[in-house]
């Protein structure tokens, strides 16, 4: 299990190690917001090693860092200048402190066994707080918290009203529907940012859609199973009426037709696993009424419950090839087929 360590600028500072289950960057982020919390302010400034955790491309004079990380430094108002790659020296405090915190902790806890992450945090808490509030540095013949309240903590900036929330920043496409798909969950934008390509912000309550840096969407996050999180105004306007059809008036739509689109729409609803996934099927044969007509429609919806084809596709493949003015033949109508390559039961036995 992964420990991370954090201390203060002063070699006689705090410590503060906390275990998380991986090095993924969203224990990094939540280990910033404990150190923070713990010290009760915010250094000026950040200075992690060379992991790709923190920072994508090392570099002596103008190194990448992770985009979240580096908003997570404005947010509480710092900056990252992470050490020189292959130079121990930058955080040769740092490097002191873990060897200390190893034997320290580690060594108390080894024959240790937890059952959960928060029963190790608390025992950790327990061996840093006798470490840093009971332990007298000889050379300074106080505790580290007696130095850390006189030196450092004055030099702290303070913290912001609220903690930072992760993120996590992913590269999309609109679709045709304006919308984008965040972990089979659909998201509309407004409708004329179709095919463009954005960047969501995902938290775990928000997603929020950037195209060039501007904000152009946010909402509130949503479960997976496919379903979409839509707002009117992102739909163009031949779009909004179809937002007010409910059950109901799908219903009394298709009875206006024709008892057989009326039942062919109750048989679509009924064969779907849940009833809302039939609703856009229906809307779109009902829409074929102004295309081909009603007569047309209702013989259409007759022959597509006589062979079977209870979805919108069927429907309109049946009106363009003008199947609906064909009648369905039976079974026993078939003419048999005779012909020499055609063998019978009795060639079997």
């Amino acid at each position: 299990m992964p420990i991370c360590l954090w201390r203060c600028s002063a070699d006689r500072a705090c410590h503060l190690p906390c275990a998380t289950w991986t090095e993924r960057f969203a224990d990094w982020i939540e280990a910033h917001n404990s150190a923070f919390a713990f010290f009760g302010g915010v250094a000026h400034l950040l200075v992690p090693d060379n992991a790709k955790v923190a920072v994508i491309k090392a570099c002596h004079f103008d190194p990448m860092v992770n985009r979240s990380y580096t908003d997570m430094a404005r947010h509480y108002g710092t900056a990252v200048l992470p050490a020189r790659p292959r130079k121990p020296r930058d955080k040769a405090k740092v490097e002191a402190c873990v060897g200390i915190v190893e034997r320290w902790v580690l060594g108390r806890l080894r024959n240790r066994i937890f059952y959960s992450l928060a029963e190790v945090n608390t025992a950790v808490a327990e061996c840093i707080a006798d470490l840093n509030d009971t332990r007298v540095l000889r050379q300074f013949g106080k505790t580290r918290r007696h130095l850390f309240e006189e030196i450092d903590a004055p030099n702290l900036k303070p913290l912001p009203i609220e903690p930072w929330v992760h993120a996590e920043w992913k590269r999309c496409r609109v679709g045709l529907d304006y919308h984008i798909a965040i972990e089979h969950h659909h998201y509309s934008v407004p409708w004329r940012f179709a095919r463009r390509e954005v960047e969501a912000r995902i938290t775990a309550r928000t997603v929020e859609i950037f195209l060039e840096g501007e904000r152009i969407a946010a909402h509130m996050r949503g479960s997976g199973n496919g379903r979409h999180t839509t707002i009117p105004e992102h739909m163009p306007s031949s779009h909004r009426r179809y937002r007010e059809w409910t059950p109901l008036k799908i219903r009394e739509e298709a009875a206006r037709i024709g008892p057989m689109l009326s039942l062919l729409v109750e048989k679509i609803i009924e064969d779907r696993p849940h009833p809302e996934q039939g609703y856009r099927s229906c809307l779109g044969i009902i829409g074929l009424e102004k295309r081909f007509g009603t007569e047309r429609l209702e013989a259409a919806a007759r022959r597509a419950l006589e062979i079977q084809a209870r979805n919108y596709p069927s429907v309109k493949s049946i009106l363009e090839k003008g199947l609906d003015k064909v009648p369905v033949r039976k079974a026993s109508e078939h003419t048999p087929i005779f012909h020499t390559n055609i063998r019978g039961p009795g060639y079997y036995h």
